[in-house]
Parts: structure tokens; sequence; C-alpha cells
């Protein structure tokens, strides 16, 4: 590896699995110091970081990390949200506490992260954001995916308004944008659709398979590219912008 991280240090939510999971690995191979969280701790076995449980949703134990990292690493050089929750359905059925839900783990997550950490990048002028999206958003609608498509839009909002406001302040705030992706959490939403409608988990899988024009998913560790490139001082004239990784899907 080149080491592109060499003395950057990064936090990364949801880093348990999947895409998460792919961004700690490719930032600690590329020399950083990464602090990982995910709600189940336990799923951060293995990983060569600085390991933490983290409920995204109670900013009590957002504020108790925050000190523990700036106190023993001081502010971070990049903050990466991968936090995130897919409702599967129509308006008619989503509840109010399913529409809470989902805007609390998919959005409000990153206001309090972003809100929390910013304050020590702002103080040393440096910071790269970046904020998971997807491409069913305000870029693309799909079928049953009314409040997931919802949130995601609005974390694409979110990640503009960051990046205008702290432009001139040495902040860079970026959205990933994935389509469908091979991770746990698609493979549990196959079994999930699979029993919901009778058919096998094999034909679920290939309509998910079908609706990417490139004819295949898409992996965590491409995305981690990605985020790897946005993250880095290589993208450091980019900011505010959503990046589609998604096989043509928005085409």
């Amino acid at each position: 590896m080149s080491e592109r991280l060499r003395g950057k240090v990064a936090l990364v939510t949801a880093a348990g699995q999947g895409i998460g999971r792919a961004i700690a690995e490719k930032f600690i191979a590329e020399g950083a110091t990464v602090m990982a969280t995910d709600l189940d701790a336990q799923k951060l076995a293995g990983l060569r970081a600085k390991t933490f449980a983290l409920d995204v949703r109670a900013t009590d134990q957002i504020d108790a990390l925050k000190g523990a990292i700036e106190r023993d690493f001081g502010a971070l050089d990049i903050l990466v949200n991968c936090a995130g929750y897919v409702h599967q359905g129509t308006i008619f059925d989503c509840t109010d506490r399913d529409w809470d839900f989902s805007f609390d783990l998919n959005v409000k997550s990153m206001h309090r992260m972003i809100k929390a950490f910013l304050p020590a990048m702002l103080a040393k002028k440096s910071g790269s954001i970046v904020n998971i999206a997807s491409a069913v958003s305000s870029i693309r609608g799909v079928p049953n995916r009314y409040v997931y498509g919802t949130t995601k839009a609005a974390v694409i909002g979110l990640t503009k308004a960051v990046a205008a406001d702290f432009i001139r302040q040495g902040i860079r705030c970026n959205a990933i944008c994935p389509g469908t992706i091979q991770s746990p959490s698609l493979d549990e939403r196959i079994a999930a659709l699979s029993k919901t409608s009778g058919r096998t988990t094999d034909v679920v899988r290939q309509d998910f398979v079908d609706r990417q024009p490139m004819g295949r998913l898409g992996t965590a560790e491409e995305v981690a590219s990605l985020a790897l490139f946005l993250a880095g001082d290589e993208a450091s004239y980019i900011t505010g912008q959503a990046h589609l990784i998604d096989g043509g899907m928005a085409l």
C-alpha cells in the first residue's frame, strides 16, 4: 500500500460489516489511525483499530466518545458516517415510527456526529467528512424505498449544507451514493423479501442484480476505494458533491 493516509486520524461508524468495515480496513491499510464504532462491538473483532461500541442515535454516547478520542488523539482528520437502515415499502407501508426511526438513524445520526467532531476540525482548519448516501435518493427513485430514498436525499442536502458553510475554513464534506452493494445487510433484506414474497432467495437476489445496468452487484471494497480518495489529500479541491458508484443505476 502507498500509505496515502499516513498520519491521519479517522473515525468510521458502522464499521462492523459491509461498507463501513471495508472503509475501516482500507484506511488502516493506507496508514491511518482508525477509530471504528458499531452498535454491536463484537462485530469489530479483528480490526486493527481502536474500537468502540456506539449508538449513533445517542448524543450522550457520541459526546463521551468525542471526549475520549480528542483527549488521546486530538482532532479528527477524517469522519466517515456509514450507519444506516433500509426500510422497504411505499408510503402506505411507512408508519410514523418507521419514518422517525429511519430519519433518526440515517440522517440525524450524521447531524450528531458532525456537530460533535467538527469544532476540533475547525480549530485546526482541516478536515474531510464523508457521508454514505445512496443512488436511491434525490438522484433516483425506485419502487418500495419510500422513506429510505427520502432520508438519503436528506443526507445529500446535509452534505451540501455543511460543505457550503465551512468551505473557507478548511473543511470538505462529500457524499458517496452507492447502487446495490453486496453486504450482510443486503443478504438480510433478500432473506426477508424471500420470506414475505414466497420467492426463492436466488430469484430475489437476481432482481437486485437485474436493476444494475452492469449486470452485477457492487462490492464494499469498491466503495471503500472511493471513500479513500475523498478522505485524502488527493481530493483537496472536491467538496459538496454526491459521488455515484452505482454500476450505471442512475443512467
